[in-house]
């Protein structure tokens, strides 16, 4: 029979687990809020510096000042606090992930800790590789595509007589257009759109770049197998294709580049992961618990599967 001392003493563990919760949570949000401020007061600095592909397509375009605007009065407030919040988070993520660890460090054995944490370490690694590859190499990239029409599209309208740009559609005219018809198409680009194109770029790459860890992790959790991945790559291709479609902007160029740099990730989980399986295996073998019918035959028939 269950007494009340028994009840007490049951549930001290659990309070003091979420006083250590409470606390934890206080660090990282103290941490988040003081990283946001510290960001707020270089938000402009930090938005140049978003804002850097975009200008240096304008200016390959030949646009020797390129502008940006914003309609609303609140707007650009708000574009500096949306991005205050993310580079505050961003710099706050060692100080949260340190809490974390704290956290559900004491519940595991050394050989787990040993396990989980350089996957801790390459995680935010990882994240910065392809959060740098979206910033360098894709947005620019995107925008040099975009905005080229207009000057692709001018150098058509010279070559072929006729063709003239409409407001909002292409008109094709039998006689030769006047030299002063037609409107001027131009750029007018709003700071809060072209900003959201360039973090959604690299939030997207950034956890894209993840798939080698959340796959390696399953290898060694015994979730994944390096064949049975090995034998999923027409699936895998088919579903990066869908995740790049989701995640990125919508247009193709963004979606195949984001597939052309994840499925080698994919390629790399399925080597990382059959080594973890080999050197499992040679640790097996030499504490004699390895046994070469059962999980050969295993292996066998995960192989013909």
């Amino acid at each position: 029979m269950t007494t009340k001392d028994d009840i007490d003493d049951s549930s001290a563990p659990l309070v003091e687990h979420l006083i250590e919760l409470r606390n934890r949570i206080i660090w990282s949000v103290s941490a988040f809020l003081i990283a946001m401020l510290l960001c707020f007061v270089v938000a402009e600095p930090i938005l140049n510096f978003m804002l850097g592909p975009i200008e240096q397509a304008m200016r390959g375009l030949g646009d020797p000042n390129p502008v940006m605007q914003y309609t609303a009065p609140q707007e650009y407030f708000f574009t500096l606090v949306h991005i205050s919040v993310v580079a505050g988070l961003m710099l706050s993520f060692p100080v949260i992930a340190y809490q974390m660890w704290r956290f559900v460090a004491p519940g595991l054995y050394r050989n787990e800790k040993q396990a989980f944490l350089p996957f801790l370490v390459a995680s935010p690694v990882l994240f910065l590789v392809g959060a740098a590859f979206a910033h360098y190499v894709v947005t620019p990239l995107a925008m040099t595509f975009f905005l080229g029409f207009a000057d692709a599209f001018s150098v058509v309208t010279a070559l072929i007589p006729g063709l003239t740009a409409g407001s909002g559609a292409d008109v094709v005219d039998a006689t030769p257009a006047a030299a002063d018809t037609g409107i001027d198409i131009v750029f007018q680009g709003k700071v809060n759109e072209t900003l959201d194109i360039s973090l959604k770029l690299i939030l997207a790459f950034g956890l894209c770049f993840q798939l080698p860890v959340l796959l390696t992790l399953m290898g060694k959790a015994g979730l994944a197998t390096s064949r049975g991945l090995a034998g999923m790559r027409r699936y895998a291709i088919v579903v990066i294709l869908i995740v790049a479609a989701i995640v990125t902007p919508p247009d193709v160029m963004s979606q195949l580049i984001l597939f052309f740099a994840v499925y080698p990730l994919y390629e790399v989980s399925i080597f990382l992961i059959r080594r973890i399986e080999k050197r499992r295996e040679a640790e097996l073998r030499a504490e004699g618990l390895w046994d070469d019918e059962t999980d050969g035959d295993a292996d066998e028939a995960e192989k013909k599967a």
